[in-house]
């Protein structure tokens, strides 16, 4: 067979040799061989899930071929296979994935198999909720065109982008029904954003038709009128010579900076959705016999053999060739171990930055003179420092910038958040680092965890924390996980500032919600919620200089309270996180607190020491980590504790305070623990019935009361 391209052949097979066709069918027969192979495995009780890439072959191995390993960026779906084999992804690497061997380079054995990721090809880690992948795509986009822009700028990213990159992000045709799916293609096309959309459209969700699934049963018809969006109906995805002249052409589009391409191929599924499906219970028979004849490995072998580019006997030798090298690689994956048990723990935190250490313990040093600032000037001034400090801090969210068109700026004061918090941000720091975003909460996320993959250290606001459940998917399945389930080869350092909280008046069931012990619930997110300035500089400064993604909860009540102003700590100043601190010593009874209730506590404190109890009152700082260490010494000490949040009652954070006080200090205990928290009903608007909701210093005293009674 010929190896050197003749202008024949550039034509007939838009710029691929010979020798690039007998390769791209070597990939595509890989793939379904390792397919078959894992099912043979999973037959035999060897793996323990198989979902496969059959009939998705040729259009992705077109696109492997039409992309860049390690210079470009992949987020991959679960048919990818034959993408990540052509890009260099060995057969032993995947089936290591599938009997969950340590070596496995996608997860280290944490992930199902068919959960891409290589950091060495650029394929970030995958997971499995459809539709998380598009926003991430769309934020590793957004960094590699921000690392030319501020390059001039900031000398130390120059380099970290080439310019030309582009980001692969694929979907079937039924998570084009997620509403981030559409987010996603939002902001690509209005930022222009170099991101190849494939859809690969085999017809069926599962067993639910596409007909079902979109209007008119062609997503790519719904979306063809996105501004600056290169647009690609239909290509038979059957057809890798076709595929891959529509996708040079898209990847060309989007390295040339003019904006994101969707490309929608039609493909087939001859296999079931996984091995816990069975098609012919939904599929008609008819239909699954004409995809018989459509499969792309029958169709392009005919090809080959019909262009005369192998014979009948090469296609046989190819085959034995390929068979052998996959049952080669499975044995080597079978005999390899999974992971020591002793790693169930590791990489759910950075290994390398420990925000309790005493790295982070340090001495606030106020300028000369400084006087008292509010907790949100506090918060404003320690994102100003870090941003000068370091260049990858970028912000972002809804309203956070001071004005969005950077013309008008000079005759306007300035927005920066609906609280004033990013106020003048922008102004120093320009609308490149400082902008704002859509209003959808799970594109402010998605995106952040895609840039901060890439590099950069995203400060994010989720307007009020009522509005955040949108992103709950990015944050508790993608944001906390990110590190774990890649083995620590991809993380997603990202800080979620939120207003949070109720005694303000007026605010009603959605501008005064808590909920905190949700997020401190999620593995892998640091949780965290400063009562007073120093503290909040402090450990929003912790968070920047950490590694690990952070919930950064700010309470509305105590943002201007003058009660919680101190002089600003100076530029080094961090608080380690996991350090609660003694607010009030005290001998009798313990209160255990934060928030707006660490106020309320130590008032109470000081009235109930009139009556001669002595409370101790602890403000907590960090939900996760949890310092129990000071709470359990404050406990051994007085024999009596009281727990008092903002939250409701029920599953509230308190509970899990009492549990460990209850497994560790039993013995230790005088009574029985007390808790002291919202009423369980949302908090109303009427100021009158939101101070019977709501936990008030009354209730604190009543508490102590009468633990210190029993």
């Amino acid at each position: 067979m010929a190896s050197v391209k003749t202008a024949a052949d550039t034509q007939r097979y838009h710029g691929l040799s010979k020798d690039d066709l007998v390769g791209l069918y070597r990939t595509m027969y890989t793939s379904r061989r390792t397919d078959d192979e894992e099912i043979r495995l999973k037959k035999l009780n060897l793996v323990f899930f198989q979902i496969s890439g059959a009939g998705h072959e040729a259009v992705l191995a077109a696109a492997g071929k039409a992309l860049q390993p390690g210079h470009d960026y992949f987020y991959p779906y679960y048919r990818d296979r034959a993408l990540c084999l052509q890009l260099g992804m060995t057969v032993k690497e995947m089936l290591c994935s599938s009997v969950g061997a340590a070596e496995d380079p996608n997860s280290g054995g944490r992930q199902m198999p068919s959960h891409w990721g290589h950091r060495r090809l650029n394929i970030v880690s995958q997971s499995s909720p459809t539709g998380t992948q598009f926003l991430q795509a769309v934020g590793a986009a957004e960094a590699l065109v921000k690392y030319k822009d501020l390059e001039g700028e900031y000398p130390e990213l120059k380099g970290q982008a080439k310019g030309d990159e582009v980001v692969y992000v694929s979907t079937g045709d039924g998570a084009t029904s997620e509403g981030e799916f559409w987010e996603a293609l939002n902001s690509a096309c209005n930022l222009k954003l170099p991101v190849l959309f494939l859809v690969e459209d085999n017809g069926y969700a599962i067993s639910v038709p596409v007909d079902v699934q979109t209007a008119g049963g062609n997503v790519a018809d719904l979306v063809r009128n996105f501004p600056n969006l290169h647009w690609v109906g239909e290509v038979d995805g059957n057809d890798p010579v076709a595929s891959y002249e529509v996708l040079t052409k898209a990847v060309a589009y989007c390295r040339a900076r003019k904006g994101p391409a969707l490309v929608r191929a039609k493909v087939t599924r001859p296999y079931s959705h996984s091995m816990s499906d069975d098609e012919t219970k939904y599929k008609p028979a008819d239909l699954r016999s004409k995809e018989a004849e459509a499969d792309c490995l029958k169709t392009f072998a005919d090809f080959l053999v019909k262009e005369g580019i192998l014979t009948k006997d090469g296609l046989e030798k190819l085959h034995a060739e390929i068979l052998a090298g996959v049952r080669k690689a499975s044995e080597e994956a079978q005999a390899s171990p999974q992971p020591p048990v002793h790693t169930a723990t590791t990489y759910v935190f950075s290994p390398n930055v420990d925000p309790t250490s005493d790295r982070f313990v340090s001495t606030p040093k106020p300028e000369p003179g400084a006087q008292g600032e509010t907790i949100l000037q506090s918060i404003n001034y320690a994102l100003r420092d870090e941003m000068k400090r370091n260049a990858r801090i970028v912000l972002f969210g809804e309203d956070v910038a001071d004005a969005s068109h950077e013309e008008v700026l000079s005759d306007l004061k300035g927005k920066g958040g609906v609280f004033g918090v990013t106020w003048g941000l922008q102004k120093q720091f320009g609308g490149k680092r400082v902008y704002n975003s859509p209003l959808a909460e799970a594109n402010i996320v998605g995106r952040a965890i895609g840039m901060a993959t890439l590099g950069f250290r995203p400060v994010v606001e989720i307007q009020f924390f009522d509005y955040i459940w949108p992103a709950m998917m990015q944050i508790r399945d993608e944001l906390g996980y990110m590190r774990y389930r890649s083995n620590n080869a991809w993380a997603s350092p990202v800080i979620i500032r939120t207003a949070y909280g109720g005694y303000l008046g007026g605010g009603a069931p959605y501008h005064s919600q808590c909920g905190e012990s949700i997020f401190a619930h999620c593995p892998g997110l640091r949780v965290v919620l400063p009562s007073c300035a120093s503290d909040a500089a402090g450990l929003m400064r912790t968070a920047l200089r950490s590694e690990d993604p952070v919930l950064f909860l700010e309470h509305k009540h105590l943002y201007r309270q003058p009660y919680a102003k101190e002089p600003y700590p100076g530029p080094e100043y961090t608080v380690p996180f996991g350090r609660a601190r003694i607010v009030r010593p005290g001998a009798d009874v313990t209160v255990v607190t934060y928030g707006a209730l660490v106020q309320r506590s130590y008032m109470a404190a000081l009235e109930l020491a009139d009556e001669g109890i002595d409370v101790e009152v602890i403000d907590i700082r960090t939900m996760q980590p949890l310092d129990f260490e000071t709470i359990a010494a404050s406990a051994r000490k007085t024999g009596r504790v009281v727990i008092a949040h903002e939250d409701t009652m029920f599953c509230g954070f308190g509970a899990e305070i009492a549990a460990k006080l209850a497994s560790e200090c039993f013995m230790d205990l005088d009574a029985p623990v007390k808790r002291v928290a919202a009423l369980d009903t949302p908090v109303a608007y009427a100021p009158k019935l939101e101070d019977v909701i709501l936990p008030q210093k009354d209730s604190v005293k009543q508490a102590v009361r009468e633990v210190a009674a029993f």
